[in-house]
């Protein structure tokens, strides 16, 4: 049984450009981030701060996996096919809670709800990926050590261009990710630079792209099954 990611060293995961190395960093980060969203003491304004911190670096993140490496373990490993489904449908569980957490606001009784539900979630997927996906992908290139550092500078490639918001209609494999999801990349990085109103604004705009974009890669991908 492979080890857990927690418990290997840098050089153990193949070096600190290693895609390992990568997820456990941004999964160190989540943590911290929402320890600190929990933390006392904090403004509303602090909180919503770290809550815009967690979802950016949540949603880029999970892009960047769904592009670059569940591929990878897919043809890989013989049970990546079922494993990275498990994984998929929490992330598109993480999407919709988020979505609904972006439609409520401070004062909605709702919300502290739905954001311990969602990072609830995240700390799931965070062991899931860890102790089960992971270690299967470093199994399965445990001779290639090359191989996981080409995927973390292609991983790292894709999450600095990634979405940073919930698209719950945007499909999770590619190339329909990638088709859907890539444009609405810069109008969420737009949208993040944004004063709240316009950002309300701008998010029903990308809302409705990323409506448009599904539809397109829905009506591409029945042509191609029907050739």
């Amino acid at each position: 049984m492979p080890l857990s990611l927690t418990q290997q060293s840098v050089e153990e995961l193949g070096g600190r450009s290693s895609v390992l190395v990568r997820q456990r960093r941004d999964h160190a980060e989540l943590d911290r981030l929402m320890n600190l969203y929990r933390a006392d003491g904090r403004t509303e304004e602090e909180r919503r701060r770290t809550l815009k911190d967690i979802v950016q670096l949540t949603f880029s993140h999970a892009f960047a996996e769904e592009t670059v490496l569940w591929p990878a373990l897919r043809r890989l490993a013989p049970d990546g096919e079922a494993l990275t489904a498990r994984v998929e449908e929490e992330h598109q569980e993480i999407n919709d809670l988020v979505a609904e957490i972006e439609r409520t606001g401070p004062a909605d009784p709702r919300r502290d709800v739905l954001v311990e539900r969602a990072f609830a979630l995240i700390r799931q997927d965070i062991r899931d990926e860890e102790d089960l996906l992971l270690p299967r992908l470093q199994e399965a290139l445990r001779h290639d050590p090359k191989h996981l550092r080409a995927l973390g500078t292609a991983w790292e490639a894709v999450r600095r261009t990634a979405p940073t918001h919930p698209h719950p209609a945007v499909p999770r494999r590619p190339p329909g990710n990638a088709l859907a999801g890539v444009p609405l990349s810069a109008l969420d990085r737009v949208r993040d630079a944004l004063p709240a109103g316009a950002r309300a604004v701008l998010g029903r705009t990308v809302a409705t792209l990323a409506a448009a974009a599904v539809s397109r890669w829905r009506a591409v991908d029945r042509s191609r099954r029907g050739r």
